[in-house]
């Protein structure tokens, strides 16, 4: 019985040391920006983002997420993603949303940005070469892995090509292809250059399948993009193909788990009760990373409408302010598309609100803990 118990000791270090493994550090920075100000809402980024974030919650990954950053937000996002690579093995950062290519090189948009003159992408957009630096800077032999599902028709590009007169050949569709270093991997929700589809659902087609992919307890990432690229083929008739550049030097797997060699149990017999009894703490570990990322994504989920409902408020505000400048004898037309652009913002935020507070409520119970007043405002 003592030799048993101090077998089964061994083996149980062994497993949390397994654990361990992996939990080794990864981090992501996930950003959906569709409530633009001076340009088309778009219909799924929010939708994209959220779906991203709790997948890679669900795989073990600490997910810094951030809906609808205007140009500060975005900023302050990107700051605590660097601060949080310092002990990070996998870096991770997902974007959906309006983005432009000019000469080249790639900018991410947030909701606030205005476009009127090529020296303002470097004050009212985020460079991804900006982004892949900091997940680059003192992370030799780290693994980097980018996702832009951002190649959307973009009237932001359309005016500054339309400012930059006989320059206007430099900004292009879609986004250009990047060079990164080692161990980076790069994918594109469509080839470069190309614009993709926002997709008929709550996700765009290449979100939904990535999404599909992240769910994969037993592929690697290589298998996922193939994986990827054919859903994305099928749902847009092929019209979309999306598109990645890798510079890994081994294979990566979002579970885990299912990474050759983990788990080894040398001299355990197929069957016995010692084999029995680590399945068992195997599905205990499971469960409590389940646990964690249910309370992770309710954190995630009270956070963004707390946010949403302030945003309403300020935008309340903001229509009260135009209604009466209206009254004041200002341009009548002028004051009726700010009224109907603040409307549109209140109505989808009013949208996700719904949406969020029935999930709020779900994961409360879930987790066993009272109701809150968040789920049901």
């Amino acid at each position: 019985m003592t030799r048993y118990f101090l077998l089964l000791t061994t083996l149980v270090a062994n497993l949390l040391l397994a654990g361990q493994a992996w939990a080794e550090k990864r981090v992501a920075l996930v950003i959906g920006n569709a409530a633009y100000v001076k340009s088309s809402v778009l219909a799924n980024p929010v939708n994209d983002a959220s779906e991203i974030a709790k997948a890679l919650t669900e795989a073990g990954f600490e997910v810094i997420l951030g809906l609808d950053l205007d140009k500060r937000g975005f900023d302050g996002k990107v700051r605590d993603f660097a601060r949080a690579l310092n002990e990070a093995d996998v870096a991770l950062f997902y974007y959906a949303g309006h983005a432009l290519q000019v000469s080249g090189r790639n900018y991410l948009v947030p909701v606030d940005a205005s476009m009127e003159r090529e020296r303002d992408l470097d004050f009212e957009t985020i460079g991804v070469d900006f982004v892949l630096r900091q997940m680059e800077i003192d992370r030799e032999n780290k693994t980097n892995l980018v996702f832009l599902d951002s190649c959307r028709d973009n009237p932001l590009a359309r005016n500054l090509a339309r400012s930059m007169g006989t320059r206007s050949a430099s900004v292009s569709q879609g986004l250009a292809q990047v060079q990164t270093g080692v161990g980076t991997f790069i994918a594109y929700s469509t080839q470069p250059g190309n614009v993709a589809l926002d997709g008929t659902g709550s996700n765009s087609p290449f979100t939904a399948a990535l999404v599909k992919g992240l769910r994969t307890t037993d592929r690697n990432l290589t298998s996922v993009m193939v994986d990827v690229r054919k859903d994305v083929l099928a749902a847009t008739g092929g019209k979309q193909v999306p598109w990645d550049h890798s510079s890994l030097t081994g294979d990566f797997y979002f579970h885990r788990a299912a990474a050759p060699g983990t788990l080894a149990r040398p001299g355990v017999p197929a069957g016995s009760d010692m084999q029995k009894r680590l399945e068992e703490l195997e599905k205990e570990l499971q469960r409590k990373s389940d646990q964690t990322a249910k309370v992770v994504e309710l954190a995630q989920a009270k956070e963004r409408l707390e946010r949403l409902a302030e945003e309403n408020r300020e935008d309340q505000r903001r229509m009260f302010d135009a209604q009466r400048e209206r009254g004041r004898g200002g341009s009548d037309s002028a004051g009726f598309s700010e009224v109907g652009r603040i409307q549109m913002r209140m109505v989808r935020r009013s949208q996700e609100m719904s949406k969020l507070r029935p999930r709020i409520a779900e994961l409360e119970a879930e987790l066993g803990l009272p109701s809150s007043a968040a789920a049901t405002k």
